[in-house]
């Protein structure tokens, strides 16, 4: 019988260049080794996978080339292709903090519940240069306002298997698979107080089109999993505690490590 690794880690990429070696060197460096590494491409037509194939000898790192229509279809395209009990997405540019991410993950996870887990942490944003911490309570307000992005989050894969990325959503499909699996499925979810990975960002989500294209999504799917009284308790507090502003100083390079500082304070202060 053939051992199933702990670990699934997923790659999706098109024409990935000189940052899929980078992102798998990452990988490839941590302590833990039980994982495997599943990179799901879109039909490059850089070359680039073709030549990291001919060098590459290990077994634990399987390529699929298939067509999709996005990134959210090649993400459940390549959930059905791995084996391992906890699936994480690291996209090509994204690297883990340090080598030892996958040990620490490992220690967190809890034996013996028959809820399925969601271990989620911080992650570091190389384009404000700054690390962004993630709510340690995320209660329904916190899925409101915000879930961990999946650069942070370890999934049991029972949860992508059962309900996947609904990828009508171009943006917010990570969101609506969260706030499913926080809400209605009453996932355990788990906070680990330490860095997941470096985020590159400044992506396809982050253009100004899909800016817009976010906040639309985010309203429909609150409200598809969230009460008129709670949504408008939800959006009073965020406007009242100037929302808009404090997203604008996380955003600028000048004023997010103020910012973050604040943050990672009162998040460390609600979990002593």
């Amino acid at each position: 019988m053939i051992q199933k690794p702990f670990f699934s880690i997923i790659i999706v990429c098109l024409n990935p260049g000189h940052k899929l070696g980078e992102t798998l060197e990452s990988i490839t460096m941590q302590t833990c080794q039980d994982y495997e590494v599943v990179i799901k491409d879109g039909q490059s037509s850089d070359g680039v996978l073709e030549a990291w194939e001919k060098e590459n000898s290990d077994s634990r790192i399987r390529v699929y080339k298939e067509k999709d229509k996005g990134i959210y279809d090649a993400m459940n395209q390549a959930v059905t292709k791995a084996s391992g009990r906890f699936i994480y997405f690291l996209n090509c540019g994204d690297l883990f903090f340090d080598e030892k991410v996958l040990a620490k993950v490992r220690e967190k996870v809890q034996s013996g519940t028959d809820r399925p887990q969601i271990i989620y942490g911080n992650i570091f944003e190389t384009l404000t240069g700054q690390q962004v911490a993630s709510n340690p309570h995320l209660d329904r307000f916190g899925c409101y306002r915000n879930v961990p992005c999946h650069q942070a989050c370890f999934y049991e894969k029972d949860l992508l298997i059962r309900h996947p990325f609904e990828i009508k959503y171009r943006v917010r499909a990570d969101y609506e698979q969260f706030l499913w699996c926080a809400l209605e499925e009453q996932a355990q979810l788990t906070f680990m107080p330490a860095t997941i990975a470096y985020y590159e960002g400044g992506g396809f989500s982050e253009t100004a089109e899909n800016r817009k294209r976010s906040a639309h999504e985010h309203k429909e799917i609150a409200e598809r999993y969230m009460k008129a009284g709670e949504l408008f308790k939800y959006r009073a507090i965020l406007l009242l505690t100037l929302a808009p502003l404090r997203t604008r100083l996380a955003e600028n390079a000048k004023t997010a490590a103020f910012y973050n500082r604040i943050k990672s304070i009162l998040y460390k202060n609600r979990t002593e």
